[in-house]
């Protein structure tokens, strides 16, 4: 049996993992992180990480298991918490639970779980790990989806290296959500009926606008409309999906975003700082009076401008494509790794919970392209796009634009 450290959370999910561990006859001990001490843009009702605390220590003594606090909050803040203030900034979308699980969970919490003599780390997510033997003797490591299929969690993952994975064991990946909660309930864990933590990793539900103002200001700035009928919406090349060898230019036309200008549309309003919000968002705009929503189209950090469209099926929001830079794609699985030149059928998500989406994964010398069976809603720069063969996740990679 192996010696597993457990990021307990104080939530159900990694404290059933520990239990399930236990039981395994391993020995199990549990870490706690505090990675976070501002409370600033916390919405009220969620509770500090000095409650996680109190949970995990219950079902610590629950279990008869070590537990063990440290403290992340400045690793956290640095590889985490700045990089998405950058992100923003920036005018993109990044995904701070991603870069947790990368930076934070699986690479300085993993350090510390080895302080500790670890043989593996152990988290609460539903996923699940495959490992095969190959010709020569070496181990490869396969990131699976969760059997959950509402709770499967495998994209916050999609990041994780071979060496990341060869330490993790994901216990409740086999699991349902009931059943967890079950095994909670059955053991007397006092996080049986604890709600699931939201919004983001280790700092929780947060009014996004207050958080981000930590580090940047408001800048009052114009919100203008694009009409559906705005010309160049009908000029965009469509797929040409009989063509199994499109060019780079027909890759690179299909897969840019939507750019506008203060002349293509009216104003309509104002905002308050175009880096607070996002490709999608409907909420916020403080906006009423139309038949239908207005969605952010897009945004311009430089000129400090939004731009929205009313309702869901705006032509605004939908595109056939997108693009990865060859530098920021990451192969969970390095032999899986595409030459210049090579193309492979795949399933992909842009977003946790979307379901599964059809495309082929076009690689070249300029990028690679991800061109999709049907036009996808809300593509959005610095959001992860992560690639499956069937229920594996095979890589990943920063969307451009």
């Amino acid at each position: 049996m192996a010696r597993v450290v457990v990021g307990l959370s104080g939530g159900v999910d990694s404290s059933v993992a520990a239990y399930l561990l236990k039981e395994q006859g391993h020995e199990v001990i549990g870490l706690f992180m505090v990675n976070w001490h501002d409370t600033t843009g916390t919405l009220e009702g969620d509770c500090p990480w000095h409650d996680d605390r109190l949970f995990a220590e219950l079902v610590a003594k629950r279990l008869d298991i070590a537990l063990h606090v440290v403290d992340l909050s400045e690793e956290y803040r640095h590889r985490v918490v700045d990089y998405m203030f950058a992100e923003y900034e920036a005018g993109r979308t990044p995904n701070p639970d991603v870069l947790c699980n990368r930076e934070i969970k699986f690479d300085v919490f993993l350090r510390e779980a080895l302080k500790l003599g670890a043989d593996f780390v152990a988290t609460g997510h539903y996923c699940r790990k495959q490992t095969t033997t190959l010709p020569d003797g070496t181990e490869c490591y396969h990131l699976l989806a969760g059997s959950d299929p509402n709770k499967d969690q495998s994209y916050f993952l999609c990041q994780l290296s071979q060496e990341q994975l060869r330490h993790a064991l994901f216990p409740i990946g086999h699991l349902l959500k009931p059943g967890v909660r079950q095994i909670a309930q059955e053991q007397g864990l006092a996080t049986a009926k604890r709600k699931d933590s939201q919004g983001i990793c280790f700092v929780g539900k947060v009014d996004l606008p207050t958080f981000l103002q930590q580090k940047l200001a408001k800048k009052v700035g114009n919100i203008h409309e694009i009409k559906a009928e705005w010309p160049k919406f009908g000029r965009r090349p469509l797929p040409d999906y009989a063509n199994p060898n499109p060019t780079d230019e027909q890759l690179e036309a299909l897969a840019a975003g939507w750019h506008y200008t203060v002349r293509d549309g009216k104003k309509i309003g104002t905002h308050n700082g175009a880096h607070f919000y996002t490709i999608g968002q409907r909420k916020g705009l403080g906006i009423g009076g139309r038949k239908e929503s207005l969605f952010i189209l897009g945004t311009d950090v430089a000129e400090n401008v939004i731009y929205v469209g009313e309702g869901d099926s705006h032509p605004g929001l939908w595109r056939p494509a997108l693009k990865i830079a060859n530098e920021v794609m990451h192969w969970v699985d390095p032999d899986r790794t595409l030459a210049t030149g090579d193309t492979l059928r795949c399933e992909v998500r842009i977003r946790y919970r979307q379901p599964l989406q059809q495309a082929t994964l076009f690689c070249r010398e300029a990028g690679l392209y991800l061109l999709f069976d049907e036009p996808q809603r809300g593509i959005t720069a610095g959001q992860f796009a992560a690639l499956y063969d069937h229920e594996e996740l095979i890589g990943s990679g920063v969307i451009c634009e």
